[in-house]
């Protein structure tokens, strides 16, 4: 059964406990902030920060309010990143969120490139040039899943007020669909679930008050046309390695033959 994580909007209160959760999880090292006029910190996503709360203030004839975004990979079903990755590195979990394996990264960045969110974050070595991709994995990280343990991710498990909960994606999905109509009814009318079939679905859903837009979230996303062609053009990928494998394989046999042929030979 699909799993997700609903953000539900209109119970956070930015305390951030979901960015230290992440980081303390999964192992990611503290950063460098600064003031920079704002109480949002740090300034985005990299790959030591995979989840990031973001403040609006919004105001509108005399009144204010913020609004807070959770910044984070999306779990797309029409995920680009698995698209276009060559290696295998990203994929599917069987209960539909994206995961990774971060050992098998080839630091290609074609993740980062096809990524309609621009979530996925690149980590370059100056020496050697090389670098690896890092993001948000649900919690399913090899040696760190909390998946397979039954357990929640840990932005939900630290959530104070119930804004992130985990379960089955359709049981979150209809709860978000009759609070938006409590909302609605409370004056909220363009309350909305945001999720249900962006990029054929997300794994992460939103339940929001405002639009989408207010809320700073991507409207219509689109995964870019050339990832499709990557997407066939990795298995041929394949198909050429296998081929050339089965070359170095045939010159050895051939090599070996005429070598033994030779010393028969002499004999």
């Amino acid at each position: 059964m699909a799993k997700a994580i609903l953000y539900d909007a209109t119970k956070c209160t930015a305390c951030r406990a979901c960015q230290v959760a992440c980081k303390n999880w999964n192992e990611r090292e503290a950063v460098d902030t600064i003031n920079r006029g704002t109480y949002e910190n740090p300034l985005d996503l990299s790959t030591q920060t995979w989840l990031k709360m973001e403040f609006r203030e919004i105001g509108d004839n005399g009144t204010f309010r913020w609004l807070f975004t959770r910044r984070a990979c999306m779990h797309c079903t029409d995920a680009g990143c698995v698209k276009v990755c060559p290696t295998g590195a990203l994929y599917h979990h069987d209960e539909g969120f994206v995961a990774y394996d971060k050992a098998k990264c080839s630091g290609c960045g074609y993740c980062v490139e096809f990524c309609p969110y621009s979530v996925p974050r690149m980590d370059t070595n100056r020496a050697s040039g090389l670098g690896r991709m890092d993001k948000c994995t649900f919690c399913a990280a090899p040696g760190l899943d909390r998946i397979d343990a039954g357990d929640e991710p840990a932005c939900v498990k630290t959530c104070p007020t119930g804004a992130l909960t985990f379960g089955a994606r359709a049981t979150l999905l209809a709860a978000a669909k009759a609070r938006v109509e409590d909302l609605k009814a409370q004056g909220h009318s363009d309350a909305q679930v945001y999720g249900e079939n962006e990029v054929s679905g997300l794994h992460v859903l939103y339940l929001l008050d405002d639009s989408p837009e207010t809320y700073g979230l991507v409207v219509n996303p689109k995964v870019p046309a050339a990832a499709a062609a990557h997407d066939v053009i990795k298995p041929l990928g394949y198909a050429v390695a296998g081929v050339v494998a089965l070359g170095l394989l045939l010159n050895i046999m051939v090599a070996r033959a005429r070598i033994i042929s030779r010393e028969e030979e002499k004999k």
